[in-house]
């Protein structure tokens, strides 16, 4: 089997060792045991979530009425920024940090599923606690690049359409790998999400829609924040799984920068991983990071030496973390 040190051609990194998050926090817990102080909800998080989707859904209408460069500039900067925070609020939900009751966080994530339009904040919840508690996993870590993906799309060209498209890989990929049963979570947040857009379009009108979707597209193309897509798990340096990001979009996006913080403490919020890190500087200040998503997009794109391969995969389940 291929150790996570090496990679052969047209080929995953392949592991036969556990992920690397539950023994480093067994090991962050057994030296810091006040960490567990960070645990629970964060309390603003239902106010910022309720924020975003507000004003993502009052501006749109007036933002299509202007030039259509004008429309196309502010869906880039402003429209598609905001959906990709929703997109990362979502996540912070799906580990149930806004509320103390699960079903009160499902109904929030399902509230910020809104102007994403597409309804897949309770598939995103299934698929990526799975990705916590069994990453690698060919078959049940569905952020993995699928076989056929890192085979087609190699090269400049193939890499950018790639990234340009990552909404799409990533929201269809899992219907394929892994498709989900249904369950009535799912059931609601799709009859949920449309009424809701069908009741927005009446009110609001298809222009406002024509700018959500937009935004949607972009917030998952060439974007500044899409970049942590490729941040948190591609091997950036051999032998290391996962990287966080430490720079000033962390702000719009619920310190998912964090990343190897978060793997290591999923219950602890976004808004709380710095002091995670200051409490034990000397578990991350020797990993690799970025300090720029953007530069981590260009570096994908252009380098030769990275590729969709530039993953880790496990055959089998290891020793994992237990995720709820």
């Amino acid at each position: 089997m291929i150790s996570n040190n090496s990679r052969a051609a047209d080929d995953f990194y392949w592991s036969d060792k556990p992920e690397p998050h539950l023994s480093r926090r067994k090991q962050i817990l057994k030296k810091y045991p006040e960490v567990r102080k960070l645990y629970g909800i964060d309390p603003f998080l239902k106010y910022k979530v309720t924020g975003l989707v507000l004003f993502q859904l009052a501006t749109a209408p007036f933002v299509f009425q202007l030039h259509w460069s004008l429309f196309i500039l502010i869906s880039y900067i402003v429209g598609a920024t905001l959906t990709h925070s929703l997109f990362l609020a979502v996540h912070e939900l799906a580990h149930n940090l806004a509320f103390k009751k699960k079903s009160y966080n499902n109904w929030l994530s399902i509230i910020a599923n809104i102007p994403i339009v597409f309804p897949y904040a309770m598939s995103f919840r299934a698929y990526h606690l799975m990705h916590h508690s069994e990453q690698g996993h060919e078959h049940h870590d569905t952020d993995l690049p699928s076989n056929v993906e890192a085979g087609f799309f190699k090269g400049l060209i193939g890499k950018f359409i790639w990234a340009a498209n990552q909404i799409f890989m990533y929201g269809l990929r899992p219907l394929l790998v892994h498709p989900l049963k249904m369950n009535k979570w799912l059931v609601t947040n799709l009859l949920f999400q449309v009424v809701a857009i069908s009741v927005y379009i009446y009110f609001a009108g298809f222009g406002a829609l024509y700018y959500l979707l937009l935004s949607f597209f972009l917030a998952g193309s060439i974007h500044p924040m899409a970049g942590h897509f490729i941040s948190e798990h591609y091997v950036f340096e051999e032998g290391q799984e996962t990287y966080s990001y430490y720079g000033p979009l962390n702000k719009l996006g619920f310190n998912v920068g964090y990343h190897n913080e978060h793997h290591d403490f999923p219950y602890i919020p976004g808004s709380r991983l710095p002091k995670l890190k200051k409490m034990a500087p000397e578990f991350y200040e020797s990993l690799y990071s970025h300090n720029s998503w953007s530069k981590v997009l260009y570096k994908f794109i252009t380098n030769s030496d990275i590729s969709l391969y530039n993953r880790v995969k496990r055959k089998a389940n290891e020793e994992s973390s237990s995720v709820t």
